[in-house]
């Protein structure tokens, strides 16, 4: 069984006005503590984590929170612990005086605080201001492979269904106080990086090193782990690193992309094993694809996975769930998967839940508040 796991960002939200605050410093301070000043006598009880084991990181600016999960082969092992770090996420956070939100944009207006750091300075200073609106939070979901040779042949045939987990992953609506008009825009202002989205098929992983290295080497990167593919080899662990969902606000949802993702991986490894070879779709109509996903969500038109022609988002839910039935069915999830899809298409993604709320309240800070009451919901 592959193993699966998350790493998701959190906004840290001000708990009475609901806009994003540049406390994880303070955050990540207080877990530290919080995890050094746990007993000894509560080491056999199954919430302890030793201090080398604290899931909590920075991110690229001080209005974030990210946590990564362990490597999981149940799905409901893994929604266990999606829950559990999101519950000491806001506990770590309310000791500050803020609260977190899966928001993978913030509703109301911000002024993005980079954090310090050689890294993240280096980054600003060659990027600028894409660097400095880079305040969105994403999921990304790591997949087991065996080699790298698997893993650039399982990239290779997962290119055309990754929007599809933009499209049912979608939960940034609004930019800046107002309604972009898009599901996912956070997958709009991720695209501004140069070295993001989709990629072109590479055949092997001698060719796939060698692209990444071409990158780094024309100085623009500073090192590999700035390779934003929408999918790529993790530079730290035996996976396929799947980049393209934001993060989910129901926890969830977060679940059902990581089945999804484990699915595509091992039905693209059967494939690649049989001889079968990757649809060959251009990289431009790839980015039509993502660029449609982004935009409609599951409440408008997405371009078919095999056919890149439209088609409603229920079409292609099934599409893909048909395209990874055998392999869904081998690791028990496929009853998860039909169920948490049909919750989706029934009562809407982030995006949907957010602009209904809008609707029923008139107040983007409200959307927060629910919003964050959400994030810790089982």
């Amino acid at each position: 069984m592959r193993t699966v796991g998350v790493e998701e960002e959190l906004l840290l939200i001000d708990r009475n006005s609901g806009e994003p605050r540049a406390l994880s410093s303070a955050v990540l301070a207080r877990a530290a503590r919080n995890t050094a000043e746990s007993p000894d006598t509560e080491k056999h009880d199954s919430d302890y984590r030793e201090p080398e084991d604290e899931a909590f990181e920075r991110e690229l600016h001080g209005q974030q929170l990210e946590f990564a999960t362990q490597p999981r082969d149940s799905m409901d092992s893994l929604a266990e612990e999606v829950v559990r770090w999101r519950a000491d996420a806001a506990r770590h956070a309310g000791d500050v005086g803020a609260a977190v939100a899966a928001l993978a944009t913030s509703p109301l207006p911000v002024s993005p605080s980079v954090n310090t750091g050689s890294r993240f300075q280096w980054m600003e200073e060659q990027f600028g201001l894409t660097t400095q609106e880079q305040l969105t939070c994403g999921c990304h979901v790591h997949v087991s492979v065996e080699s790298d040779e698997e893993g650039v042949a399982v990239i290779d045939r997962i290119r055309p269904w990754l929007p599809v987990l933009v499209a049912l992953s979608a939960n940034s609506p609004f930019w800046q106080g107002h309604d972009s008009l898009y599901s996912s825009y956070r997958s709009q202002v991720w695209g501004r990086w140069p070295m993001a989205g989709p990629t072109e098929i590479f055949g092997s992983a001698e060719r796939y090193e060698e692209e990444v290295r071409d990158l780094v080497d024309t100085g623009v990167l500073r090192d590999r782990g700035m390779i934003y593919f929408d999918a790529r080899l993790s530079h730290r662990y035996p996976t396929v690193e799947i980049r393209v969902a934001d993060v989910c606000l129901e926890a969830s949802s977060t679940v059902l992309v990581a089945a999804l993702a484990r699915g595509l991986v091992e039905t693209a490894s059967r494939e690649w094993r049989a001889g079968r070879p990757p649809a060959p779709h251009s990289t431009g109509l790839l980015r039509l694809a993502a660029w449609r996903a982004g935009r409609s969500g599951l409440d408008g038109p997405l371009l078919h996975p095999l056919t890149m022609r439209p088609a409603t988002g229920h079409e292609v839910l099934q599409a893909l769930i048909d395209h990874l039935r055998d392999a869904l069915e081998d690791s028990g999830d496929l009853d998860l998967v039909r169920a948490t899809t049909a919750d989706l298409l029934k009562h809407g993604n982030g995006a949907r839940v957010q602009r209904d709320l809008l609707d029923r309240t008139g107040s983007l800070s409200a959307v927060v508040a629910e919003c964050v009451r959400r994030t810790q919901a089982t």
